[in-house]
């Protein structure tokens, strides 16, 4: 329940997102404010609130959500901490927006749906690209078969990494951490953009490789996923080559679309005819999820990227883990339902 005009946020996790676009996307959007935020050590918790004019600042997770002034908490934590943290504050009566991916498995993403559920409090889940005017876009071509039938979509992105050896290693390198390699941290949003455009493959295959860099994950993968109409899906990610690529595709009986990089604004349509249309995202790519989070608590509805909804893409990944695991192609239907 929101005490007064402003929805009241909490801020957990003071590291690079929250810096340069959580911070940010909470105090200009309409209608709420940054209360507090938690960091362990103080001097630099200090140092994070003068920054940003955070008034409250805490050392302790349980301090923190006993705070009556707070009506939802963002996670920016490492992965391996949004569970716990989800269902604390869920019983704490407060809302929960979380870093993607939503969790270490779909174990832990079912019982964060459960708590918040339970507790009467909004999940979501930071999959942004879903607002992204160009994949909004590519949604409602879809839909009216611009295309005609979808044969096969492609995603590839290269960012490269620098080998790890003369540094401490960050937790988005470590099993424990972060659940995974890359298909954790960045392709899951390339997942959860395939998910709302075709839903969930009927089965993944992987493979996956620590090629170059000196972590204990992968640093290059490849998924193929079939759907049930028989749709393909490639995915092909990697942190080991120097020139960067960021590319969707889909291929149609009718035509084909192209955006590329995923993060700019430009969609190329090809059908008996090539039209290229400008649809920039949002200077700030989490204001319209916080927009969208706070409507969903003013509402008493869901937001878009419900937990539910997040919950999708970490389906694929634990299929796709197990499937590089074992070599085999891994069927969703035993992920799902349980």
């Amino acid at each position: 329940m929101v005490r007064g005009d402003k929805i009241r946020w909490g801020l957990v996790g003071c590291g690079d997102i929250s810096r340069k676009r959580v911070v940010a996307a909470i105090q200009s959007s309409i209608g709420c404010e940054l209360q507090a935020c938690i960091r362990r050590d103080s001097s630099r918790l200090e140092e994070f609130q003068s920054q940003f004019q955070i008034p409250k600042g805490y050392l302790g997770y349980s301090e923190f959500l006993a705070d009556p002034e707070i009506d939802a908490v963002y996670i920016a934590t490492p992965v391996s901490l949004h569970c716990q943290q989800t269902v604390q504050a869920a019983e704490h009566g407060k809302h929960v927006l979380c870093e993607k991916p939503m969790a270490m498995n779909v174990s832990e993403c079912r019982k964060m749906i459960e708590a918040c559920r339970s507790n009467g409090v909004k999940l979501g889940v930071s999959y942004y690209r879903r607002f992204y005017p160009a994949v909004l876009k590519i949604q409602e071509l879809l839909e009216n078969r611009v295309l005609g039938m979808p044969i096969l979509a492609r995603a590839t992105l290269v960012e490269h990494a620098e080998s790890a050896e003369r540094r401490p290693l960050v937790w988005r390198f470590l099993p424990e951490g972060g659940g995974g390699g890359l298909l954790m941290d960045m392709v899951s949003h390339r997942l959860d953009v395939l998910v709302m455009l075709f839903g969930l493959p009927q089965s993944v295959a992987t493979f996956a490789a620590t090629r170059v860099l000196d972590i204990p994950v992968e640093d290059t993968a490849s998924l193929l996923c079939r759907y049930s109409n028989g749709l393909h899906v490639s995915v092909f990610g990697s942190h080991c080559v120097k020139v960067p690529m960021d590319e969707f595709e889909v291929f149609g009986t009718g035509g084909k679309l192209k955006i590329a990089p995923m993060n700019g604004p430009l969609l190329e349509v090809v059908t008996d005819h090539c039209e290229v249309l400008e649809l920039p995202k949002a200077d700030n790519v989490h204001l319209p999820l916080i927009e969208d989070f706070n409507r969903a608590i003013r509402e008493d509805s869901q937001p878009r990227v419900s937990g539910e909804v997040g919950m999708a893409a970490s389906i694929i990944l634990d299929a796709a883990y197990r499937s590089a695991k074992s070599g085999k192609v891994v069927e969703l239907a035993e992920f799902q339902g349980h």
